[in-house]
């Protein structure tokens, strides 16, 4: 097998300035792609102060460096112009786009009751709306470049940056996890909407260590010798593999990765059923049926979706 699988490939990789963006373009350029490295590299983990070109730089060089093809964009995805300049910057400079990764996201975390419409709304526009607005760019460009082919199957690979959070249901991040799980559902639908065209779409929940995480795993000490399970290198090559040729298949899939694991989501299933006796629910029978089943249950019911989807507590 090919140490190479992505020679002769184009990806775009957003939020790979620092963290999982910045492993994974690692990964892409040492499997032979060119890899443009967008960052908008503003320093807080909220999006907030001055945009800078320095870790897109910064990572492009080190690729660079180590033999590979890259430069920085410093662009900003939630911006749909922003977003189409990124992936034409890539057609323009190597001639093609095969591969977008969709990393870019910032946090504004609070309760639900104390959140603020600025804090949802800017969630939401990162990380949805941006994912939204390079894969509407990216599909367009391989919509195209399939009828131009007389109908013989591109390239194509779209790998999303979900999170666990929206199975779970973070209680201090309802904006983080409503929009990945709104990624998951984008995910899907570009996944049934490119197959024809030989494109896939899937999506990934890493666990890594990383400056949106530093509060989750605070508590978690890094392994004293070698790699640390949480290292983002370990989510990269997974990327990887699903950008390749070889991930042809694996098509609107969810994946949780971390520390040399890899668990595929299945979709959500029917947990139960109730028939109702009569031509309709009454709220007596909804009662008789409904309650003593999450009686048996105790303390399940906030768990009961992620239950359904096949993953274990932690």
């Amino acid at each position: 097998m090919s140490s190479t699988p992505l020679e002769g490939l184009t990806a775009v990789v957003t939020g790979a300035g620092r963290g999982l963006g910045r492993a994974e373009a690692l990964e892409l350029a040492r499997l032979g792609a060119a890899v443009v490295v967008n960052d908008h590299g503003q320093p807080g983990r909220d999006g907030t102060g001055a945009a800078s070109a320095v870790p897109a730089e910064d990572v492009a060089a080190e690729i660079r460096a180590a033999g590979g093809t890259a430069l920085a964009h410093t662009g900003d995805v939630a911006d749909h112009q922003q977003a189409a300049e990124l992936l034409q910057l890539a057609i323009d400079t190597f001639g093609r786009l095969d591969v977008l990764v969709n990393n870019a996201g910032i946090l504004r975390d609070r309760m639900v009751f104390s959140m603020t419409e600025d804090e949802w709304d800017a969630v939401i526009r990162v990380h949805l709306k941006g994912h939204f607005n390079t894969t509407r760019h990216a599909a367009a460009h391989w919509r195209e470049r399939f009828k131009r082919g007389g109908g013989q199957p591109v390239h194509g690979r779209i790998v999303n940056t979900s999170s666990e959070a929206f199975l779970a249901g973070s209680a201090g991040q309802p904006n983080y996890a409503a929009a990945k799980g709104g990624i998951v559902g984008l995910t899907t639908s570009t996944a049934h909407a490119l197959a024809k065209y030989g494109v896939t779409a899937n999506a990934i929940c890493p666990r890594a260590r990383t400056r949106m995480t530093e509060d989750v795993f605070a508590d978690v000490a890094p392994a004293p010798d070698g790699l640390d399970p949480l290292a983002p290198e370990h989510v990269a090559p997974l990327v990887g593999y699903l950008a390749s040729p070889a991930a042809a298949r694996l098509n609107g899939q969810l994946l949780v990765v971390h520390g040399g694991m890899v668990a595929i989501v299945e979709r959500p299933r029917i947990a139960a059923q109730f028939d109702s006796k009569q031509a309709r629910f009454t709220y007596d029978e909804l009662d008789t049926l409904l309650t003593p089943y999450y009686e048996r249950r105790p303390g399940d019911e906030t768990f009961a979706a992620v239950e359904v989807l096949g993953l274990r507590r932690g």
